[in-house]
C-alpha cells in the first residue's frame, strides 16, 4: 500500500483502520510461521533429525556424539593379543640363496652350511583361469547294438561354460562389493585376460537368486520366531520410480524386501511383521502400530529430535530428557550381564524422573508456544509445535520408549536395522536406480543372505560358492 491508500483508509474511520491493522498482523503472523518452518528445515541435519549424513552437503555439522567419552586410548587395548603377519612352517615354495664365494675371493661351494636364516614373503601368484575338459565315453554293445554314453556332471550343461568359481566371483563382486558391471568386466580382463559380458554377470546373479529361494524362506521364519526383531524402511529407485526397501533383522539374520508402498500395504507384502508376535523395534512410523506385536521405540531417533528441540527451539527440558535416557542406558548396560532388567525400585525412580521432565516440558512449551485462538474452525487436529508433538509421543508411548529398561534383551536403539539398510543406500549411490523390478528383488534376496553370513562371521565368497553348489554353510536353528 502507498501513502494515498493508507490515508483513504484513515478517512473511512477507526473501524477501517482496525481492520487494516488486524489484516497486517495476520499476514505478519503467517510470514513468521513460514520463516520459522523454513529455518527449522534449513537447520535440520543428520545430528538432530532422521536425515541421513549424505544430505548434510558441504555444511556438514561438527561431529558431536551423544555417547559418553571413553577413558581408554584409541587403538588396541592393554592385553589385546593383536594380529600381525607371522611365519608359516609349511611355505609353498623355498628359494635357496647360496653362498658361493667369500668376500676375499675364496671358493666356498664345498663348505658346510652352518645355519640357514629365513625370511618369508606372502604374495599372490599370477592369476590364470584354468580350463577343465570333461569327456564321456561312447560305446556300442556288441550283443544288442545299443549305443551307450557316459554322464556329464549335473552342473556341466553346455559345450563351453564358466564354472562355479568364476560365477561365484562375479556375484561376489556384483552383490557384495557392489562393483558396476563394466568394472567387473575390467577386473576379469586385467586379472585373468578373459572378456566376460554384462549378460554373463546378470545370469550368474539370477542362478544364485534361484538357489537361495529356500534360504530366504528359512531366514524369514527365523526372524518371525525371534523374540526381538528390528524393522526399518528406506526409499529406493526402481526403473526411475520411488519404491521402498523393507528390512527385518536380528543379530543373526537379515531379510530384505522391495515394495511399491512404504506403509502397511508394503509391510504386509514383505510378509514378516504380519506373522510376528515378539517385540518389534522401530522408529514409531504409524503403520507399525497397527500390528498386534509388542513394540519398542528407537531412542537414537528420539535423542536426535531432542537435540533439535534443545538447540533450535531453545527448550531446556529436551536436554534434561536426553541426559536421563542416556543415564538409563548406562545403568542397563552395567546390569545386562547380571540381570534381565533393573530392580523395581530403580525402575520406579527413573519413571518418576521421566514424568517430571515431561511436566517440565509441557510447562516450558506452553510458555514459549502459547495456543493461538482459532478464528476459523478447521477440520482435523489442532496444529501443535514440534516440541509438543514429541512430548505427546513420549507420554503416550512411555512403555515403548523405556522397553529397554524393563527388559535388557531389548536394545536401546534401532541401529541394527539402520546398519542393514546402509548398504542399500551405498548401492543406490553407485548405480542410482535398479533397471528392473526383478533386479531389485534379486539384489534383496542375495544381499540378505550375504548380511546373514557376515553376522555369523562366515566367508562371503565361500557362502556364495556353496549356494551355487546347492549347499549352505549357514547354521541351522
Amino acid at each position: 500500500m502507498n501513502r494515498e491508500d493508507i490515508l483513504k483508509v484513515y478517512e473511512e474511520g477507526p473501524e477501517a483502520v482496525v481492520e487494516l491493522v488486524q489484516s497486517l498482523f495476520t499476514i505478519i503472523a503467517r510470514l513468521e510461521e513460514r520463516i520459522k518452518k523454513l529455518e527449522d528445515q534449513v537447520n535440520k541435519n543428520s545430528r538432530n533429525s532422521s536425515k541421513p549424513p549424505s544430505t548434510d552437503g558441504f555444511k556438514k555439522p561438527q561431529p558431536k556424539s551423544l555417547r559418553e567419552k571413553g577413558k581408554n586410548p584409541v587403538g588396541g587395548q592393554k592385553g589385546h593379543p593383536g594380529r600381525t603377519l607371522s611365519m608359516t612352517d609349511q611355505p609353498d615354495h623355498i628359494i635357496p640363496h647360496r653362498v658361493l664365494t667369500c668376500s676375499c675371493g675364496h671358493d666356498l661351494k664345498e663348505n658346510e652350511v652352518m645355519r640357514r636364516e629365513r625370511r618369508q614373503v606372502w604374495d599372490i601368484p599370477p592369476q590364470t583361469m584354468e580350463v577343465i575338459e570333461h569327456q564321456i565315453e561312447v560305446k556300442t554293445c556288441p550283443i544288442c547294438g545299443c549305443l551307450n554314453k557316459g554322464d556329464f556332471p549335473s552342473d556341466v550343461t553346455a559345450p563351453v561354460q564358466y564354472g562355479t568359481g568364476v560365477k561365484s566371483m562375479m556375484s561376489y563382486l556384483s552383490q557384495f562389493q557392489l562393483l558396476p558391471y563394466d568394472r567387473i568386466r575390467l577386473f576379469f580382463r586385467d586379472l585373468f585376460n578373459q572378456d566376460i559380458s554384462q549378460a554373463t554377470v546378470i545370469q550368474a546373479n539370477e542362478v544364485l537368486f534361484e538357489q537361495l529361494e529356500e534360504v530366504e524362506t528359512d531366514l524369514a521364519k527365523q526372524i518371525q520366531a525371534s523374540p526381538v526383531t528390528h524393522f526399518d524402511e528406506t526409499g529406493v529407485r526402481v526403473e526411475g520410480k520411488l519404491h521402498w526397501l523393507h528390512v527385518a533383522s536380528t543379530s543373526e539374520c537379515t531379510h530384505y524386501s522391495v515394495q511399491t508402498k512404504r506403509g502397511q500395504e508394503g509391510m504386509a507384502a514383505a510378509g514378516i511383521i504380519p506373522s510376528f508376535f515378539g517385540i518389534a523395534v522401530h522408529d514409531a512410523w504409524g503403520p507399525y502400530w497397527k500390528y498386534p506385536c509388542l513394540h519398542a521405540l528407537c531412542n537414537a531417533h528420539l535423542l536426535r529430535e531432542l537435540t533439535f528441540i534443545f538447540e533450535q527451539e531453545g527448550q531446556a527440558w529436551a536436554n534434561t530428557m536426553s541426559k536421563l535416557l542416556l543415564e538409563m542406558k548406562k545403568r542397563v548396560w552395567e546390569k545386562k550381564d547380571s540381570a534381565d532388567s533393573l530392580e523395581g525400585t530403580e525402575v520406579m525412580t527413573f519413571i518418576q524422573r521421566y514424568d517430571r521432565v515431561l511436566e517440565m516440558g509441557l510447562a516450558e512449551d506452553a510458555r514459549l508456544n502459547p495456543p493461538q485462538p482459532q478464528t476459523v474452525k478447521k477440520r482435523g487436529r489442532v496444529k501443535q509445535s514440534k516440541a509438543k508433538n514429541l512430548l505427546d509421543r513420549l507420554a503416550v508411548h512411555q512403555k515403548e520408549v523405556l522397553a529397554f529398561m524393563h527388559d535388557c534383551s531389548v536394545p536401546f536403539d534401532n541401529n541394527l536395522a539402520e546398519r542393514d539398510v546402509r548398504m542399500m543406500k551405498v548401492q543406490q549411490k553407485i548405480s542410482g536406480t535398479f533397471r528392473s523390478k526383478q533386479g531389485a528383488i534379486t539384489f534383496c534376496r542375495i544381499r540378505g543372505f550375504i548380511s546373514t553370513l557376515r553376522k555369523h562371521s562366515l566367508s562371503v565368497m565361500e557362502g556364495i560358492r556353496a549356494a551355487f553348489e546347492g549347499d549352505s554353510i549357514l547354521p541351522q536353528y
